[in-house]
This record gives structure tokens, C-alpha cells and sequence, in this order.
């Protein structure tokens, strides 16, 4: 290709993605690294990039510890209630106990965050959201890891790690091409840091024809954080848990501040309160045990956000639907009705235009609910990532190896969506993570950790015919179109993409089969993948545009190929609600009160799968509960 090659070298710090958790790495690594070379890779531009673009309405982890609210082993209750039990306690203990320095932070730089008149405290929208005026939040973050970065590279689409020559498993730094000139970037650098994004758009989504592109994640989250480290052989963690989200219909608005500070409600077309009603069948799924015991996952309050899920999709199910939120009483104070409609033109514009354009004014009409396609993230409510190593001081044998949110390949540091165990961290949480991964990647490096690293001009060159692929690919056949898009030769990114949400949708459990999967069809569908994979190497790309979806595409396939791997790992439902194992409809925590670990090999593409421990660091009522079972079965 006549594209030129912009070599980087000498890097001590690569952070490959900046949004909340790459900025937050950026920043941090200047502090602890003040001689060392910090280079920032981003696919799109710092200041408007990551899941927090568009602004947001509220910072949804903050401890207040300081106003005496939280503790960090009050929000590992929290998280671990709320994911039935998997999470990592280390990660997330480590993360609270950090997280509220990094939102003090946000408001020396200038973060405009709500404050109660009558105690000074922030005001709270829930136990751990404060309110923001949050629209530029993202400048904001970024103005910080701009001032702390020697270098940053916008509009780079990172496509691979590279590996050392010298050492085996350990990262030498990145490559990618530049989404606007094709240029061929290399990033050579002793040690590299994930923020990138978890994935959106791998399962088809309820948003279709005109309105294609409407989905509730960041659309632009292409899995890069899971494809980037799959390619590398790192560890992936709980790949299983995807979410599912109650969100207004169409729009995709999220529900959290109506719910919490409106005080609204739902109810279903009869105008009845359904949720109580699917709590006894729900009892026999998670296990009777736990409420025998007064800890059941149903007893707690509020109750695991799957479960209200499984209740809603039950009562849609029975004809019961659509599902309203009860806007109507809210918006009759003046106060709530502004406040209910910020809360969508801070951060969610389409839903507001999409009211609007439908005319559908919530203070005369209640709103629809539904339940969204599946999602893949490691930083909102789910704890999908990377295997990595926690804090020394708080980490179990199992969970150690060095170097705070350092994967199982050396030197590669995971930050946000990356990395797995750790749900609930959101923008707060994630920012905090690539603080810690950025001084835990300055140790690594002041620790000799990285001496005689080398990259031979033979991967480089390989992984540029490899990124350029695609373009050349179209060259060649691009004559031989049938008629329209339909080409013998080769798919294009946007028939990949409808082949890859289809395989999804409907053999790894997606909307239009009720969220339910089994052996059977996760066989199938792993059988499809693989035939999938093997067509994406005749992907073609027109232009650099297509380039990039070409890319975006083959990062997308490796996290769901691993999604599908982990959820037929796991032989039971652990998360009724996000999505249903037919063949094993209750929770299991006698075989499967662990967490599940796979890697992919690297040369062979073949998955080894492994379960974990799990250990409960953080002890109260439901970890008692759970030891008393396990002794009166003798487990």
C-alpha cells in the first residue's frame, strides 16, 4: 500500500483507548513516571471519545466516605449482591477505596457536581450516584491526560499488540492505521495499558431499519478491550455475563435517575404493579436455600438487577405488555418535569428528540419500557474482561502475580471495560482503575521488568500486510461484483456485521429468542463462528473507512467467539434475566460458585477453559449463609 509508516519508539507507557479509564492511566502515569515517555492512542479524538462522549447525568460510583456515607466494603456488598455472587472482591475493594480521591479530583478541575443546600454533602440521586451537570465531562478528563501525555494520537484504530522477540508472553507495544489518512502507525513500548471499549453491537439489536444504529452502549464500542488481548493469549474472565437493560423504548434513555430520583415507577399495561408476582418462581431458579437462610439473592433489597429483568421479560411474555414507566405523576411538579427532561439532553439526546418527534410528552403520557439486546462490558453492571492480578495487600495466591490490573501477559495492563470482576465501577470506577494500572505499569518498568525488549521489522511488516488486508483484498476482486454489494469473492463490513448479530441473536441467547440458549445452540453456533472467522480473512474494505469497520468487525468476532465459549462453560443460569441456559435453569452454586477463565490460543485459535475460586473477602450475612449450605451438604 502507498500508505506511510509513522514509527513511535521508546515508549515507557502506551495507553491504547482514552476514555474514562485511558485518561485516567494517562494522568496517573505522568504523577508516578515524571521522566518517563507517555504516549496516548485514541480511535476516535480524547476529548469526545469513550462511553462518556455525550456527557452524563450523574458520576454512578462515589463512596462518600467522607460524608460518612459508604464504605468500599459496603459497595463490594453491593456489587456482589447484584452479580449473584461472582465478582472479584479484591479489584472492586481496590477500586472503591480509591474511586472517591478521582471524583474530588473531576471537581478541582472544574465538574460542576450537585451539592445538598441543607449538609454540603453531594446530592444523591442513589445510594452511590451524585448528580452532575455532567455535559462536558469528557473534555474536561481529557484536558487533564492531554496535559499529562507526551504524545497523543487521535483517530488511531489500534488492531493488534505487538509481542516481544526476546521474551515470550510479554507486549512490546501496538500497531494501527489512522482512521482518516490510512497511515500505518507503529507504537513501540515496554508496557501497555487497555482503556479501550467492551462491545456493543455483536448481538442484533432491537433498533432496526431506520432505525439502525439506536442501541444503548456506545456504538463505537467495537470490543477492542476483549479482541486486542484475545489476539495476545491473555486470560478472559465471567465473558458469560452480559447485561441486558430496561430502557425506554426506541431511544434507548436509561431508566437509573427516573427510577431513583424522580421516584417513578413501573407498571404493566393493565396499570398493576407485576414484578412481585414472578418472585416465587424466581425463588426456585436462585434457590430456596438462600431465603430459608434470610439470604436469598431475591431477599436482598434492592434486589439483582437481572432478576427484575427476568420479571419484566416473564410479564411481556405472558401478554401483559408493553411495560409503562409511570412518568405522569412525577412530571406534574414543575422541578421533576425540568429535571426528567436534562437528564436526557445532558446525555441522551435521541431519546428526547425521539419523544418529541413521536409526540409522546411524559408529563400527559407514560412512557414504553423493553428490554435491550445483550451487551459486553466490564465496567458498567457486569464483570466481563481480562484475568488480572489484583493489590498485593488484598489479593488471594490465585489472584496475584506482580502487578495491580496486569493481565496474564506480562507488561499488558487492563483499565475499565478490560478488565474483569470489577462491575459497577462506571466512569469514577473506570478513570480509578487506570490510575492504578498506570502506577502498577511505572513499577513494572523502575523493576527491570521490561529490559531487552525487542520487536523484529519481521512483525512489523507482517502486521501491516495483515491491517492493510482488507483494501488490498477489495483491489482485487472488486471487479467481480454480481450486482450491487454482492461480490463471489468477498464480504463486505456491513454484511459481516448482520452475519455476526444474527449467529448472536439467536444461538447465544439475544431478543428474538427470549434471552434462552442451550448446549445445542452454543454448539451450533460456535461451529458458525468459526466459519464466520474464516470469511473475514476475504473481508474487503473500499476505503480507509471501511478499513476501519473491516476492524472493528474482526475485534467484535473474537469477543463474541469467547462469549459463546464462557456461556457454554457455565452449566447453569447464573443470571436469570440477562440470558436463560435452557438445559440448566437454576442457579448451581454447589458445581458452580466459581468464576470461569479462558484463553485462546494464539497460534491455534483453540480454547482451554478453567474455573477459578472464588473467594468472598468481604464477609457478611450471605457469606455465612452460604458456608452453613455448603456444611449441611458436606461440600
Amino acid at each position: 500500500m502507498a500508505y506511510k509508516t509513522v514509527v513511535e519508539d521508546n515508549i515507557d507507557i502506551l495507553v491504547a483507548g482514552a476514555g474514562l479509564g485511558g485518561t485516567g492511566a494517562a494522568w496517573e502515569a505522568r504523577y508516578w513516571g515524571k521522566d518517563k515517555k507517555i504516549v496516548v492512542a485514541e480511535k476516535a479524538n480524547i476529548d469526545r471519545s469513550g462511553a462518556v462522549a455525550q456527557g452524563l447525568y450523574a458520576i454512578n460510583c462515589y463512596m462518600g466516605t467522607r460524608f460518612g456515607e459508604n464504605n468500599p466494603e459496603d459497595h463490594v456488598r453491593y456489587a456482589r449482591i447484584d452479580l449473584m455472587g461472582m465478582v472479584r472482591e479484591d479489584l472492586l475493594f481496590d477500586m472503591a477505596r480509591h474511586v472517591d480521591s478521582a471524583v474530588h479530583q473531576f471537581e478541582e478541575w472544574g465538574m460542576p457536581i450537585m451539592r445538598d443546600p441543607k449538609s454540603g454533602s453531594y446530592l444523591r440521586e442513589g445510594r452511590w450516584q451524585i448528580m452532575i451537570h455532567g455535559e462536558s465531562y469528557k473534555p474536561l478528563v481529557a484536558a487533564a491526560a492531554k496535559k499529562s501525555a507526551d504524545k497523543v494520537y487521535n483517530r488511531i484504530c489500534v488492531t493488534h499488540l505487538l509481542m516481544d522477540d526476546a521474551k515470550e508472553n510479554r507486549v512490546a507495544g501496538a500497531v494501527g492505521f489512522n482512521v482518516r489518512t490510512g497511515d500505518y502507525h507503529v507504537f513501540k513500548s515496554k508496557t501497555v495499558v487497555v482503556g479501550a471499549g467492551g462491545a456493543s453491537n455483536i448481538f442484533k439489536p432491537r433498533s432496526v431499519g431506520e432505525g439502525a444504529g439506536r442501541v444503548w452502549y456506545a456504538p463505537w464500542s467495537s470490543g477492542s478491550a476483549y479482541g486486542l488481548m484475545i489476539q495476545a493469549g491473555a486470560k478472559m474472565t465471567q465473558m458469560e455475563n452480559r447485561i441486558v437493560l430496561a430502557r425506554f423504548k426506541d431511544g434507548y434513555g436509561p431508566v437509573g435517575a427516573y427510577f431513583l430520583h424522580l421516584k417513578t415507577y413501573t407498571q404493566n399495561c393493565d396499570g398493576e404493579e407485576y414484578e412481585s408476582k414472578w418472585f416465587p418462581g424466581l425463588q426456585e431458579m436462585v434457590g430456596k436455600e438462600y431465603l430459608d437462610m434470610e439470604a436469598s439473592h431475591v431477599s436482598h433489597r434492592p434486589i439483582p438487577t437481572c432478576l427484575r429483568n427476568h420479571a419484566f421479560i416473564n410479564e411481556v411474555a405472558s401478554g401483559k405488555g408493553p411495560i409503562h414507566m409511570v412518568t405522569m405523576e412525577a412530571f406534574q411538579d414543575p422541578h421533576l418535569e425540568e429535571i426528567g427532561w436534562h437528564n436526557f439532553l445532558g446525555m441522551t439526546v435521541g431519546q428526547a428528540v425521539l419523544w418529541a418527534a413521536t409526540d409522546v410528552n411524559p408529563k400527559y403520557e407514560n412512557p414504553e419500557l423493553t428490554t435491550s439486546e445483550p451487551y459486553v462490558m466490564g465496567s458498567h453492571a457486569t464483570g466481563c474482561g481480562a484475568w488480572c492480578s489484583g493489590p498485593e495487600d488484598l489479593s488471594p495466591d490465585e489472584y496475584f502475580w506482580g502487578y495491580n490490573r496486569m493481565t496474564t501477559v506480562e507488561g499488558l495492563f487492563g483499565a475499565g471495560d478490560a478488565v474483569g470482576g470489577t462491575p459497577h465501577a462506571f466512569s469514577s470506577g473506570s478513570f480509578t482503575e487506570g490510575r492504578l494500572a498506570a502506577k502498577a505499569a511505572c513499577a513494572y518498568i523502575d523493576d527491570g521488568k521490561a529490559e531487552g525488549m525487542n520487536v523484529s521489522q519481521e512483525q512489523i511488516d507482517r502486521r501491516k500486510a495483515e491491517v492493510f488486508k482488507p483494501m488490498e483484498h477489495y483491489k482485487v476482486y472488486r471487479n467481480e461484483i454480481v450486482a450491487g454489494t454482492v461480490a463471489p469473492n468477498y464480504i463486505n463490513p456491513r454484511q459481516g456485521l448482520d452475519r455476526l448479530q444474527k449467529l448472536m441473536d439467536e444461538y447465544a441467547g439475544g431478543v428474538t429468542v427470549n434471552y434462552m440458549t442451550n448446549e445445542k445452540l452454543l454448539s451450533i453456533g460456535l461451529k458458525k463462528m468459526k466459519t464466520l472467522e474464516e470469511d473475514l480473512e476475504k473481508i474487503a474494505a473500499e476505503n480507509v473507512h471501511e478499513l476501519l469497520r473491516a476492524w472493528e468487525l474482526k475485534h467484535r468476532q473474537l469477543a463474541s467467539e469467547s462469549v459463546m465459549h464462557h456461556t457454554l462453560f457455565r452449566k447453569e443460569t447464573r443470571w436469570p434475566g440477562y440470558y436463560y441456559r435452557g438445559d440448566h435453569m437454576k442457579v448451581d452454586d454447589q458445581n458452580w460458585h466459581v468464576l470461569t477463565v479462558s484463553r485462546r490460543d494464539p497460534k491455534t485459535g483453540e480454547y482451554t477453559m478453567e474455573k477459578a475460586p472464588l473467594y468472598h473477602l468481604v464477609g457478611d450475612i450471605e457469606d455465612k449463609a452460604l458456608a452453613d449450605m455448603k456444611s449441611k451438604e458436606g461440600i
